[in-house]
């Protein structure tokens, strides 16, 4: 089992809708992969959720190693042979960027860089190209324009950073995912959950605000490796519900992917019994939009709530209120 860290409180990062996702993914990968074994995919989700992690402190990094980039181009500025005003007496509000300060010296940062050993020492075309991206834009203008600045206004820039210059690069989201097979597509998410974390800093927290943990608590990780084995271990039996309501289908002319986005949703529903019905069919329906066809929602609903029809009518399916 996962234990929780000193780190953890209340906020999360890796969340069940997140957790599904990374379901989805390994099944799929499992399944044409010809895998061996229902623990070795287990292994490999729990692995995969670990990446992602890194992922979280790897890209909090990265306004660390920008803003050092910037000092670093303002001291080869002053040693210029003929070194312009500018030059000597430049507008250092981008590399005092407080927020900054304050994620450099982050224990709960500091203590996983260590562990993991990540750095942006072999991305340094990361780094610059996203640099000159920022003191390109009018964002950046404003911010080293204002007549007055304040720890809100260093948050909300680099928010703004993360959102609309980070998050929207081609370039960048390439190296992401050339640094690490288990990045792919994981970049969208794992900012959101940078962003949540930029608008929870306190400044009165200093070297111990809390970055958000892994798991809320051991269940979660408990739902993950249950789903992953139940989904496995059951095929049959979910396939051939799933047979028997697409009749006028056969199972090798569907989209392989909505298979098994109804095999794990099937397994969920099975599964557990204090989790809604109606909460499983939307996650699944959700990822269904993203890794499917265009026409799989509509299609994994009706199928889905068919035979969710037939479960309740032939009393096998039992749903408890969690108090």
């Amino acid at each position: 089992m996962h234990k929780i860290n000193h780190c953890e409180r209340k906020k999360i990062m890796i969340n069940r809708a997140l957790l599904r996702i990374k379901i989805i993914q390994i099944l799929y990968s499992f399944y044409k992969g010809g895998g061996q074994s229902a623990t070795l995919a287990e292994r490999e989700l729990f692995h995969s959720i670990e990446k992602t992690y890194e992922l979280y402190f790897h890209l909090l990094q990265f306004s660390v190693e920008i803003t050092h980039y910037a000092a670093i181009k303002i001291d080869a500025r002053k040693n210029k042979l003929r070194p312009t005003e500018e030059d000597l007496n430049p507008n250092t509000r981008f590399v005092d960027n407080c927020f900054v300060a304050q994620l450099e010296k982050n224990r709960c940062l500091q203590d996983f860089l260590n562990e993991h050993k990540t750095s942006w020492g072999n991305n340094q075309d990361a780094i610059k190209n996203i640099y000159e991206l920022v003191i390109a834009s009018e964002g950046y203008k404003e911010y080293m324009a204002a007549e007055t600045s304040d720890y809100a206004a260093d948050k909300d820039f680099w928010r703004k950073i993360y959102k609309k210059i980070i998050l929207q690069n081609e370039e960048f989201s390439d190296s992401i995912e050339d640094q690490s097979i288990y990045w792919t597509d994981d970049l969208e998410i794992v900012i959101s959950f940078i962003i949540k974390t930029i608008k929870r800093f306190d400044a009165e927290n200093g070297v111990n605000q809390e970055l958000l943990p892994m798991f809320k608590d051991d269940e979660d990780a408990e739902f993950a490796s249950r789903l992953i084995k139940n989904t496995l271990e059951n095929e049959t039996i979910y396939r051939q519900m799933i047979d028997q309501h697409t009749q006028n289908w056969e199972l090798d002319r569907i989209a392989f992917m909505d298979i098994i986005i109804m095999q794990a949703a099937l397994a969920e529903i099975m599964t557990f019994p204090t989790i809604p019905v109606s909460v499983t069919l939307n996650e699944y329906i959700e990822i269904s939009k993203s890794f499917s066809t265009d026409k799989s929602a509509t299609f994994i609903n009706g199928v889905l709530d068919n035979i969710v029809k037939e479960l309740k009518a032939d009393n096998k399916l039992i749903k408890v209120v969690k108090i």
